[in-house]
């Protein structure tokens, strides 16, 4: 098991947090309790399950965990943007993140079916 916090996964999740909660400081009043929470929840939930495949044993279960909040953060990304919340700089930039971390994902994934402790 290598050291979560050195795992390129983890660092882009880490990133994709950091830069999610500087974002949804910025959302309007009315938005920033409702989409900036979810926004901000989704991030750390994929953080959490970034730390648990990485202790499992049988690690697909959180990885597919992980992928399906990476797609939900994603579709609230998208509606900030779209509701002008986000810039295009921005939205690209939180796209670009999450488009890495569900390729590693599914690259960790598909190792640890293939690797005979899993």
């Amino acid at each position: 098991m290598a050291i979560h916090k050195k795992l390129s996964i983890y660092k882009a999740g880490y990133e994709l947090l950091n830069l999610a909660t500087e974002l949804s400081k910025n959302l309007p009043r009315h938005f920033k309790a409702s989409i900036g929470g979810k926004i901000r929840d989704e991030c750390v939930e994929v953080m959490v399950l970034i730390f648990r495949a990485n202790c499992a044993r049988n690690k697909a279960p959180h990885i597919d965990d992980l992928i399906e909040h990476v797609q939900i953060a994603e579709l609230l990304f998208r509606l900030s943007h779209d509701k002008r919340f986000f810039s295009h700089e921005q939205y690209a930039k939180l796209i670009e993140l999450t488009d890495s971390i569900g390729r590693q994902a599914s690259g960790w994934k598909k190792y640890a079916a293939s690797s005979p402790a899993s």
